[in-house]
Parts: structure tokens; C-alpha cells; sequence
């Protein structure tokens, strides 16, 4: 599982990386199985980005439905209140320092923009 599975960090509050980077090949990398297993995580001003902006709410959500998992941290969603929000869009908002770092010990090729 290890070697076909990408973890895609967002954390900028860059609308336009989100559309037109981060989001595009994360999509893309499990639409098209370049990847087995993909993970995007919503992490610092992503969050707030994500639960102001309809578009990209929706991009979100058709990135779910395609097999993409949603993950968020917990406290950086807790600073810009928008936990709930994250929530609804079908995020699992968790505590994420020890996941993010058996991610990156374990061999799992991580991505962040």
C-alpha cells in the first residue's frame, strides 16, 4: 500500500494553487490511477479557504466521490473555526501531527503545495 499511495498536503490559502495546482493533480492522480491511494489533507489557511469558497467545496467533494480520502487537522481547523464546516464537506477532521509523520516515515510519497 505503501508504495502506490500519495498524501497531498494543502495548506495554502492561495485560491488559485488550489484550483489550478494542488487540486487538479490530486483529482487527476485518482481518476486517471497514477495513484492507488490518495489523501488529500486540508492543513492551516487551506481550511479556512475551503469552507468559504463554493467552488472549491465542490471540487472537494467530487474529489470524494472519486475515491480521494479527506482528512483535516483538528487544531488548525479549531483556530479558524471552521471544524464543522470541514465536517459537513465529508472531511475527517482529526488530530493530524502523528499521522502526517507516520506518513512521511513510512515511505509514502508526500506531496505539498
Amino acid at each position: 500500500m505503501e508504495n502506490d499511495t500519495l498524501i497531498v498536503v494543502w495548506s495554502s490559502g492561495d485560491r488559485d494553487i488550489a484550483l489550478k495546482v494542488a487540486f487538479m493533480y490530486t483529482y487527476n492522480a485518482k481518476k486517471r490511477g497514477w495513484w492507488e491511494n490518495v489523501k488529500l489533507v486540508v492543513w492551516g489557511p487551506s481550511a479556512r479557504l475551503l469552507s468559504l469558497d463554493r467552488e472549491l467545496q465542490e471540487y472537494v467533494g467530487k474529489m470524494r466521490d472519486s475515491g480521494v480520502v479527506l482528512e483535516a487537522c483538528i487544531t488548525c481547523a479549531d483556530e479558524y473555526g471552521v471544524a464543522e464546516d470541514l465536517r459537513a464537506l465529508g472531511v475527517d477532521v482529526k488530530k493530524m501531527g502523528v499521522p502526517l509523520t507516520e506518513y512521511y516515515k513510512s515511505g509514502m510519497k508526500v506531496l505539498s503545495f
